[in-house]
């Protein structure tokens, strides 16, 4: 397997052959499920989804104005008979909606995951490579919440590095296996708020993630805006998605599930993310739940 050096421009890329398009989902196995589904003791479980409200599509003076935008825009119709129906647009990657990234998002040098041209995997008609197919059948695994903003939400412009994954582990009693999900709770809202730069995860934590074979990342937020290292912007997209191919779960809603990991004294969990089959997208919506 290649190593994500220094410089943080080598992953994965061909590590599971040239047509690869499951990324670090290859290193979830039979045995890893297995491992999952002993974490399941009482059957408790906590949505990790955003709730979204949907604004309505309307014309003329009654449209939502731009600022109040709602990810999901419905429109009701009439069926014909007894019944309403709806008519939705989803915009996948929003901040306020929690998704799940599939690996052509992340365009590197004109190149997607594992290193194919990205004018050969999309274009006009949808995805050809790295889409959303690739998580069709859904997203089993073990779980295991690193809680770094156990004590309040971490401070403005905080750059999360390896040092605070092993810190955060050895306050949780916990490691991460190889083919485990890893889930970050950094205490803040993906919507980036001009007032305050946000805190993010760094090229050294996304090396971290790579020595441990972490197969898939969920985070309240991750890459920080404005952006804490001008060499690596978007670290999480840059090297995790478009390097490593880890998929990640952009906004995951975390407070229930820190909570309910506090109150039950453990960390890890099996770890259920089951998207609609809809292929061909670069994105697409998820309610992951935690199982416990």
């Amino acid at each position: 397997m290649e190593s994500a050096g220094e410089d943080g421009r080598t992953g994965n890329w061909g590590r599971w052959g040239e047509d690869d398009e499951r990324g670090t989902l290859n290193l979830i196995t039979a045995e890893v499920r297995a491992r999952a589904a002993a974490e399941v003791h009482s059957g408790r479980f906590v949505s990790l989804g955003l709730p979204v409200r949907p604004s309505p599509v309307l014309s003329g003076p009654f449209a939502p104005a731009e600022g109040e935008l709602s990810p999901v825009r419905q429109t009701m119709v009439h069926t014909g008979v007894p019944a309403f129906a709806d008519v939705i647009s989803v915009t996948s990657h929003h901040p306020l909606m929690t998704h799940l990234d599939a690996l052509s998002h992340q365009v590197l040098d004109g190149r997607v995951y594992p290193g194919r041209p990205a004018a050969s995997a999309a274009g006009p008609a949808g995805v050809s490579h790295g889409s959303t197919t690739a998580f069709a059948a859904g997203i089993v695994t073990r779980g295991v919440l690193l809680d770094l903003a156990a004590e309040g939400p971490l401070p403005s412009g905080y750059s999360v590095t390896g040092a605070d994954f092993d810190e955060a582990e050895r306050r949780a009693g916990v490691r991460l296996e190889p083919g485990d999900a890893l889930v970050v709770r950094l205490g803040w809202s993906m919507v980036p708020d001009p007032s305050r730069p946000m805190p993010g995860i760094t090229a050294d934590a996304v090396r971290w993630m790579h020595r441990r074979d972490v197969s898939l990342y969920a985070g309240d937020t991750g890459d920080a805006h404005p952006a804490l290292d001008p060499a690596f912007p978007d670290p999480l997209h840059e090297i995790g998605l478009g390097r490593l191919g880890l998929p990640l779960v952009d906004g995951a809603e975390l407070t229930e599930l820190a909570a309910v990991c506090a109150e039950l004294g453990r960390s890890g969990f099996l770890l259920a993310v089951a998207p609609p089959r809809i292929h061909g997208l670069t994105g697409v919506p998820v309610n992951p739940l935690a199982v416990f």
